[in-house]
């Protein structure tokens, strides 16, 4: 049950209450609308305890959001009202208008407002208390959230694993299909039902070392049930670097032609998951030349009859359920995953449950991960293993098509209530959308889904913390899949959801009304809805469209515009949980800004075209929490001055177009619940900023000590990121005596420093300060000419990732930094290191784990000692030319999964391979790659 929406509300109420204490009379009311939305939380947390599953307490539970909501609407539309009147601070204004609010009607109708939403929530307890929740089976006692949240820090092995089982055969008869270069099969066709693992299995292709050295280009691109042809040849495209972005601007023949001359001239795979239909495959084969080429294409489909219409010589492969063991041992992988370590034995009685619902799985390998993701979240309990047990008897049917969806349904159910809002969120994404977990982080805190302030046991743990929590927990159930890990940390930086999962969560959240979906078929019923707090858009829809005042949230995504739409519309909008897009006349903008006044997230995103302004009226969107202008253009080179009014602001994103110098107006000082701060990467000279009251700070970036001052980090105890970018001059240095010189950090938060610099060297003595006072960071990347990298004792112990790039080192930097001992990757790239010889010796870099090295135009030799780098599994050598030979040390180093070797000279390449003089050093390893080496 979504208790998020009444948690809210009641956090609202407690902030207000704070600020309007001089206010008699308005007091009571607000507090006697706490107490029932208190009541209203307490009989959700019961009736959710005990499993209560009555159709009235169902629907009550939608009634019970929608006031909640209008209770906090009515708290902050008091709010707005003040804050119109007022000429200064917001704690001023309510000081200096309480005699005019308490006299005038403004103040009769706030009260009269929250006396109707007490009421009409006194009314639904009243009914509700029909149903006393206490007198209801109780399956057993449930632990508390907290005690969730800090057992999912538990190590889960499934969620870093590819989890797969039984699939090593199929990969090796399409790897040998694809690399026939003299067969006629141009297209290769995946087919299953949906879980069987089709797209797991090309994935595990897409990767596969003799694929990745076979294919000059490789391509994935999502097709899905709505195919939209120019949106794939579009994403096909920005995966070919030799075409350029000007290609966007082609028409749909030109851009077809375009490809296919280009697939026709190049060795590429192109990878199309999830062909739904033979009339999806005729709509994007002009952009597949039918003439002669090298070129193949690997689809996964759900009908095979695909392959046979896409190519009379096509190749069908048609995947199998697992069987009974292969079905157990993935199960395992999943269930047991936490307490998979030496020596552990399974519970007899558990093993038998597990092996029993194993059966119900129907050899389905979405459905078994998806139960064994439930169970791993049971700790091996036998009281909770046997609920479980009971409940798949209950929901699964015998019936082979319908498994998927019981077992879907049942992990939904299953979830904690704290979870729920969460995981229906997703449902605002499109398909195969590959969701930034930053971003959705931001969003779900911007929304009041997921707060600092949790049950007992959380003291101490900031909102993004629980939402990671949260998010990690999803992942752990499977529920998610992970798509790109931080590189320091191996923490999730984006992640997807299966289709199939995505359509549960899509019906669960229509069924409790969490969201509207408008299209042009319901545009009449959106415009007369008064309701409506949250709208997803996947395709062209006028704001104008939307009348309601209540409205928080529009999801409008700019990839399901129709190319053809373009050109005729003037305004769209795309928002991840109220993302917009705007094209043009300011009208459409000052209709949005003067009629969504309780909108808290906005986040533009630019496309082709240049915006006139950003219009002043923004300011009245005070309730805003997040904002991106992100890739915008204006033709106006200042911001408005009015964005100072936006005191609620957690997230504020200015990276307006690159290319376009703007104007901040001093005013960011006034936003002091700032989280996250992204600066234009270029503003005007006349813009200076002071930031010291922006104490909140965890993101910083695009810093720089032109428009900033240095001073001012200090301040910022919570910071977790920097970036800067531009120059960096510290005020008032002491040349002479550098360690009486203050530190500049004083967050001992700080993961991640990054310094990027076009605009010349950084002054050695100012980076070794700063590198000083960052103790604590894990990830360090210096894309700056430095020339001289600073001692051992500057750089944190904790380093685990550096990338130096365009830094020029003169000496090897090698001695220094084989002194960081926890370093696991390490990337040197583009004139990093200028000199001739690079040397590794003794049992340098233990830890590393991963070593890139990439234009290091000067380097001839490169040593490495017989015990340096012990755990290294992945190297890379890209753009090296002057580098002779792989160094002998290779052939200890026994932990070396994959070396890649790419555009380097032949005569490098002819070394490395099977009979070259350097293929000793490297027999053993079981992936050598090479790539655009002539």
């Amino acid at each position: 049950m979504d208790f998020s929406a009444v948690s809210s509300a009641l956090k609202a109420i407690g902030e207000l209450t704070q600020e309007v204490t001089s206010l008699w009379g308005v007091d009571d009311q607000v507090e006697s609308l706490a107490s029932e939305l208190r009541w209203m939380q307490s009989f959700l947390k019961v009736a959710d305890a005990r499993k209560v599953d009555h159709e009235v307490i169902r629907t009550s539970v939608v009634e019970i959001r929608e006031l909640a909501y209008d209770a906090e609407d009515v708290i902050e539309m008091f709010a707005f009202k003040v804050a119109s009147k007022r000429k200064g601070g917001f704690s001023n204004c309510i000081k200096r208008c309480a005699c005019f609010l308490k006299e005038g009607c403004l103040l009769h109708q706030i009260k009269s407002e929250i006396e109707k939403i007490t009421a009409k929530i006194k009314e639904l307890a009243r009914q509700l208390q029909m149903y006393d929740v206490s007198k209801f089976e109780v399956d057993g006692e449930r632990p508390s959230s907290s005690t969730v949240r800090l057992e999912a820090r538990r190590p889960y092995p499934h969620v870093m694993d590819d989890n797969i089982v039984g699939l090593d055969d199929d990969v090796k008869k399409l790897v040998t299909v694809l690399l026939n270069e003299q067969s006629e099969c141009r297209v290769v066709s995946i087919c299953g039902m949906g879980g069987l693992g089709k797209t797991t299995l090309a994935k595990k292709i897409y990767h596969h070392s003799q694929v990745v050295g076979h294919f000059k280009h490789l391509v994935w691109v999502y097709v899905s049930e709505n195919c939209q042809k120019r949106k794939v040849w579009e994403d096909i495209r920005s995966d070919l670097p030799s075409l350029s972005e000007e290609d966007r601007k082609m028409n749909d023949e030109k851009l077809a032609n375009t490809l296919s001359s280009f697939f026709e001239e190049n060795k590429c795979l192109v990878i199309l998951d999830d062909v739904w239909n033979i009339e999806a495959w005729d709509s994007l084969k002009p952009a597949f030349s039918t003439r002669e080429t090298k070129s193949k294409i690997l689809l996964t489909s759900r009908k095979k009859e695909i392959v046979a219409h896409a190519d009379k010589n096509g190749f069908l492969y048609e995947l199998q359920e697992l069987d009974y063991n292969q079905s157990w041992e993935l199960f395992q992988k999943i269930a047991f995953s936490q307490t998979n370590s030496p020596g552990y034995k399974i519970d007899a009685k558990i093993k038998e449950l597990g092996e029993d619902m194993v059966k119900h799985c129907a050899g389905l390998p979405l459905a078994i991960i998806i139960l064994g993701g439930i169970l791993a979240t049971k700790y091996s309990s036998l009281t909770e293993w046997l609920k479980v047990s009971v409940n798949v008897k209950s929901y699964f049917k015998n019936d082979k098509g319908q498994v998927l969806k019981d077992v879907l349904l049942l992990s939904y159910d299953d979830l904690p209530p704290y979870l729920r809002p969460c995981f229906l969120y997703l449902s605002q994404f499109p398909e195969d959308y590959e969701i930034p977990v930053n971003r959705l982080i931001q969003l779900w805190i911007s929304e009041g889904i997921v707060s600092s302030k949790q049950e007992e046991g959380d003291e101490g743990l900031i909102a993004e913390d629980v939402a990671e929590g949260y998010l990690m927990e999803l992942a752990e159930r499977c529920m998610i899949q992970v798509r790109e890990r931080d590189i320091a940390t191996l923490k999730m930086r984006s992640f997807q959801m299966h289709d199939l999962m995505r359509d549960v969560c899509l019906s669960k959240a229509k069924q409790e009304k969490f969201f509207d979906i408008a299209d042009q078929s319901n545009a009449r019923q959106l415009s007369t809805i008064g309701r409506v707090r949250r709208v997803s858009v996947h395709e062209y829809f006028p704001i104008q469209c939307f009348k309601s005042p209540r409205l928080r949230s529009i999801l409008l995504f700019d990839e399901f515009i129709p190319k053809e739409m373009e050109e005729s519309v003037d305004i769209w909008i795309c928002y991840i949980c109220c993302r917009v897009v705007i094209n043009s006349l300011s009208g459409s903008w000052k209709y949005m800004f003067n009629n969504f006044n309780f909108l808290r997230v906005l986040d533009y995103e630019g496309r082709e075209g240049a915006q006139s302004k950003l219009p002043n009226d923004i300011g009245k969107l005070i309730h805003l929490r997040f904002l991106s202008l992100r890739d915008l253009r204006f033709l106006n080179s200042k911001l408005p001055s009015s964005l100072g009014n936006l005191r609620c602001l957690q997230t504020l994103d200015l990276r307006i177009d690159w290319s376009y110098s703007i104007h901040v107006p001093n005013l960011l000082w006034r936003m002091q619940q700032l989280r996250h701060l992204y600066l234009p990467q270029q503003c005007s000279r006349k813009t200076k900023l002071k930031l010291g009251t922006v104490k909140n700070l965890q993101t910083l970036v695009n810093f720089n000590t032109k428009n900033c001052y240095v001073k001012d980090l200090i301040n910022m105890t919570n910071l977790r990121e920097l970036e800067i970018r531009g120059s960096f001059n510290i005020e008032d240095f002491n040349t002479e005596e550098l360690h009486k010189n203050p530190p500049i950090i004083q967050s001992k938060y700080l993961h991640s420093l990054s310094i990027i610099n076009d605009e010349g060297r950084i002054d050695p003595r100012h980076l070794a300060h700063l590198l000083l006072s960052c103790e604590n960071i894990s990830k360090l990347r210096l894309d700056v000419e430095i020339r001289r990298l600073p001692e051992y004792h500057y750089l944190s112990s904790n380093l685990a990732y550096i990338k130096l790039r365009r830094c020029k080192l003169e000496e090897d930097p090698m001695p220094t930094l084989e002194k960081l001992l926890y370093l696991r990757m390490l990337e040197l790239h583009e004139e990093a290191f200028i000199g001739k010889e690079m040397f590794c010796c003794g049992q340098a870099f233990a830890k590393l784990e991963s070593l890139s090295l990439k234009g290091l135009n000067n380097l001839e030799e490169w040593k490495v000692g017989e015990e340096a780098m012990a755990s290294l599994q992945r190297l890379e050598i890209q753009k090296c030319r002057q580098l002779k030979k792989l160094p002998d040390g290779l052939r200890f180093i026994a932990t070396l999964q994959e070396l890649k070797i790419e555009s380097m000279p032949k005569t490098f390449k002819d070394k490395v391979e099977e009979g070259g003089e350097d293929y000793c050093k490297v027999r053993h390893v079981p992936s050598i790659i090479f790539q655009d080496c002539e």
